[in-house]
C-alpha cells in the first residue's frame, strides 16, 4: 500500500504550497504588461504586428487564467490542510498516495478516481 499523508508531513506541504503560490504571484506580476489591451495605432504597429500582439495578448490572458485556477486549487489545498482533510480523496475518501501529493499538493483525487473521472 502506498504511504499516505500524516500530520507530521503538514509543514512540508504547507511550504510546498506557499512556495508555488509565491512563484505564481511573481509570474503574474512579470506578465501584466503582456495582458494589457493592444493599442490600435496603425502608425506605430503594422497590421501583422498588431495581429501578433493580439495573439500574444490572448496567450498571456489564457496563461493568467491557468495561473489563477492553479492558485485557487493551491489555496483550497491549504484550507484542507488546516481542516485535517488534506490527503484524502474527495470522491472515495481513501488516502491519496504521498508520491502523488509530492508531485501535486493540490491533488484532490486518488489515482483510481482520477482515472475513472478522466475516462
Amino acid at each position: 500500500m502506498p504511504s499516505q499523508f500524516e500530520q507530521k508531513d503538514a509543514p512540508r506541504f504547507k511550504a510546498l504550497i506557499r512556495d508555488e503560490l509565491a512563484e505564481l504571484e511573481r509570474l503574474a506580476e512579470g506578465t501584466a504588461s503582456d495582458r494589457a489591451p493592444v493599442q490600435l495605432d496603425q502608425q506605430s504597429v503594422g497590421r501583422l504586428s498588431r495581429m501578433d500582439a493580439m495573439q500574444g495578448q490572448a496567450l498571456a490572458q489564457a496563461s493568467s487564467q491557468r495561473r489563477q485556477a492553479r492558485r485557487v486549487a493551491l489555496e483550497m489545498a491549504l484550507r484542507r490542510l488546516e481542516t485535517g482533510e488534506f490527503g484524502d480523496c474527495l470522491d472515495c475518501g481513501e488516502p491519496i498516495a504521498l508520491k502523488r501529493l509530492d508531485i501535486d499538493p493540490a491533488a484532490t483525487l486518488c489515482i483510481a478516481c482520477a482515472q475513472r473521472n478522466a475516462g
